[in-house]
């Protein structure tokens, strides 16, 4: 298996599942972006997947599919994408080494590119 974007937990996966299942017919599956907006700077979008574009990266766990936005990748390369339930809130969770800080209420993140370089000699050692 090449090199993925970005990966998911299994948690991540039955959501992701349970939101196609519930969406009808031509849900293929979700798409992560990132916006400009909220007080950090940056926020994560989520849309839902009825056409796949050919340019987005695709991640796939347990037959649930994301896509991931192009302009998106460099700020996303290396992130986890979870998913919790918690006494006040439910919804998807970013491990993503690329962000440098994030808001008070958890809604906006500040994010850098990613090291290219870095990751190449992360791999380098993974493969090793």
């Amino acid at each position: 298996m090449g090199f993925q974007v970005m990966t998911m937990s299994d948690a991540a996966a039955a959501r992701v599942r349970a939101i196609v299942e519930n969406s009808g017919p031509e849900a293929k599956g979700i798409r992560v972006g990132i916006k400009k907006g909220g007080c950090a700077g940056m926020e994560y979008t989520i849309d839902m997947v009825t056409e796949a574009n050919p340019k987005d990266d695709r991640i796939e766990k347990d037959g649930a599919s994301v896509w991931i936005d192009p302009a998106a990748v460099l700020y996303l390369l290396g992130t986890e994408m979870g998913f919790e339930t918690t006494t006040l809130r439910s919804g998807f969770t970013f491990h993503n080494p690329n962000q440098t800080s994030a808001c008070g209420c958890g809604e906006s993140v500040e994010l850098k590119a990613a090291d290219l370089a870095d990751l190449a000699q992360q791999r380098e050692r993974a493969t090793a």
